[in-house]
């Protein structure tokens, strides 16, 4: 098998989202640069309504400890706190958020039984109304570190009326991302019937328009399709006042930066803003200092970027002529592991395609997802993989991010990773959580 040849090409095509179909990524050309219909609106905070944010109510057991139980409790979790007022002291249960019982009853539902280090100090933070920035390893929780504190912000606003836009809005970069957070505000929010929304390109406009008409409090959407919304009129952001970006470092990495600012320029300057992010580069210090006000970061291990240490990492220098033969052996092993789900990374669609076309040849039960899937045909491999139908999932970087899938126990670069940032991000899809995994690389005996 050739290697190369192609790559660039497909990689450019895999960047801003999904190349052709949209899905989540660039919005059409026909009107020039994304977004250029949207008038920056000048803002008057003081003909804005009035609207609170600051719910958050210090619980006994955590107002009792003293600043050495505090350091030592950020010690053991690995919580930094930087910047910003005096920030709360951290929470080391659920009931210290002193969330409505309606939301107690679906964490234990759930079986969580106590926050991640993310939760313990995102929790107060949030739910005090505070901007923050929060840098931490995937599979740490913090999509809840967000949506709960949102759904204690939504409950507390007016109800909506005809023609209001939402009160919660989510940006994320990819539409596996959006799913999977709408799926938790889903879980969260119905008992307390709020509604939400996943809005992304890749998929028929016309359901998303009519949750939007009938009025969501929880939007999750990608940026070029919310753009699109934006400028038809399809929804609007007067009522927005609790924003997260969330993967950060990916949308801008994916070349959204232009879509989010004129995003967040629809949006009252005095709303609250939480950033969630991987990595923190230049760019994304940079995007935070221009939308949050007077924010507190707060990091869970090390700042630099780095793997998770519950990953066993296995590197093999060979050449590419050899890599199908390793590929077959370390499947087989794999496969009679009895945990043995499996994501396998390359680097074009192509490839993705042919790997798999072969791999189903000599009986593998291997499915792909890259950008030129559509919505259904992606919704459906996902679904196979996550119930283990198809143990082997074959992908580009497009679902390098944000496709979380607890029980993943094996990644392998098949192609190798084009920067840290990628191999960090690939290998991040096992190890979820506290679980363990393993990640293999195989390595070009050129790069030696």
């Amino acid at each position: 098998m050739r290697g190369g040849g192609f790559g660039d090409r497909d990689r450019d095509r895999d960047r801003g989202g999904f190349g052709a179909r949209g899905g989540g990524g660039l919005p059409p050309k026909k009107f020039g640069n994304p977004g250029e219909r949207l008038r920056k609106k000048k803002w008057d905070l003081s003909e804005l309504p009035k609207f609170e944010k600051n719910f958050y109510v210090e619980h006994p057991e955590v107002a009792r400890l003293t600043p050495y139980e505090v350091d030592e409790l950020r010690r053991k979790k690995e919580i930094t706190v930087r910047g910003g007022d005096v920030c709360p002291k951290p929470v080391f249960a659920f009931h210290h958020a002193n969330f409505p019982q309606y939301v107690m009853d679906v964490l234990m539902d759930q079986h969580f039984t106590e926050p991640t280090p993310i939760q313990c100090q995102g929790f107060p933070l949030a739910l005090s109304g505070r901007d923050m920035v929060g840098i931490a390893q995937t599979g740490s929780g913090k999509t809840l570190a967000y949506l709960l504190p949102a759904i204690v912000h939504i409950n507390h606003q007016p109800y909506l009326e005809r023609g209001d836009g939402p009160i919660c809005l989510v940006l994320a970069p990819t539409r596996e991302l959006a799913q999977q957070v709408q799926q938790v505000a889903d879980d969260y929010g119905k008992c307390s019937r709020l509604k939400s929304t996943c809005i992304y390109g890749g998929a028929p406009k016309g359901p998303q328009i009519r949750d939007l008409e009938r009025g969501v409090e929880i939007c999750i959407a990608t940026p070029g399709r919310l753009i699109d919304f934006l400028e038809s009129g399809k929804t609007n952001l007067r009522r927005c006042t609790y924003l997260v970006l969330d993967e950060a470092d990916r949308m801008l990495d994916m070349g959204f930066e232009p879509q989010i600012r004129k995003i967040v320029d629809q949006i009252r300057p005095d709303r609250q803003t939480l950033m969630w992010s991987a990595t923190w580069p230049k760019e994304v210090r940079q995007l935070a200092e221009d939308f949050l006000r007077d924010y507190t970061q707060i990091n869970v291990g090390n700042l630099e970027l780095s793997a998770n240490h519950n990953i066993l990492q296995i590197v093999d220098v060979c050449m590419e002529s050899e890599k199908d033969h390793k590929l077959i052996q370390l499947m087989e092993e794999i496969m009679a592991e009895k945990e043995n789900k499996t994501i396998i990374f390359v680097e074009t669609k192509r490839r993705c395609d042919d790997l798999t076309r072969r791999m189903r040849r000599d009986g593998w039960p291997a499915m792909c997802i890259h950008g030129d899937k559509s919505q259904p045909e992606r919704d459906w491999v996902l679904n196979e993989f996550r119930s283990g139908k198809a143990p082997i999932l074959i992908a580009t970087d497009v679902a390098s991010r944000g496709l979380d899938v607890e029980d993943v126990k094996f990644v392998i670069n098949y192609d190798y990773p084009n920067s840290s940032e990628d191999y960090v991000h690939r290998i991040g899809r096992t190890a979820r959580s506290t679980n363990k995994g393993t990640a293999y690389t195989s390595s070009p005996s050129s790069f030696t």
